[in-house]
């Protein structure tokens, strides 16, 4: 689909040469879109966590699309595990009531945070939500309230300034702190 012209600046390699184009932009298809909203957000971490998979379960035991541990399942109540990963709809509902929680425990540090720089990376609401989901909100805590000097990396490697960087600037404003948030 054609969706009018772009302005681009084309830099040759061997001579640098710039020069000012306008291109036409086209929608690929082949490549899925995600809007900036609380469904982008939720849906770009999920593919990241397990490319987008509900049955899935890591070498560490990490449940479904967006690889919950048994302990954050318990918090909700949910102790059947095999049950959880055939239900895509129980899923997206504890993935909702965790960010309540999550946002109602950081609500603090993101009214402070927000707008910040730290080690290069603008924080964000959705980027400290995707932080808490990938190592809790306590050490999303002690990550802003250091400046960045107390990092947290999972098993993987995945660190809590790559999750703040990957998915800062989605609106999740949609999402309302909730201390008891049920699922």
């Amino acid at each position: 689909m054609f969706l009018g012209f772009i302005n681009a600046t084309i830099i040759d390699k061997k001579t640098n040469a710039v020069d000012e184009v306008t291109l036409p932009k086209f929608i690929d298809y082949n490549i899925p879109y995600l809007q900036k909203d609380f469904v982008g957000f939720k849906e770009a971490l999920a593919f990241k966590e397990s490319q987008g998979k509900y049955t899935i379960v890591n070498t560490l035991g990490y449940l479904g699309k967006y690889q919950f541990g048994r302990t954050t399942l318990e918090r909700f109540r949910i102790y059947n595990t095999q049950a959880f990963l055939r239900n895509p709809e129980l899923q997206e509902r504890a993935f909702i009531a965790l960010c309540k929680v999550n946002k109602w425990i950081l609500r603090k540090d993101i009214k402070r945070s927000i707008g910040k720089t730290i080690n290069g990376i603008k924080i964000t609401e959705s980027g400290i939500l995707a932080a808490a989901h990938l190592s809790g909100a306590g050490n999303v805590k002690k990550f802003l309230r250091s400046n960045g000097s107390v990092r947290f990396s999972d098993a993987y490697g995945a660190t809590i300034q790559s999750y703040l960087k990957k998915f800062g600037g989605y609106n999740v404003s949609n999402i309302k702190a909730d201390r008891k948030a049920k699922v």
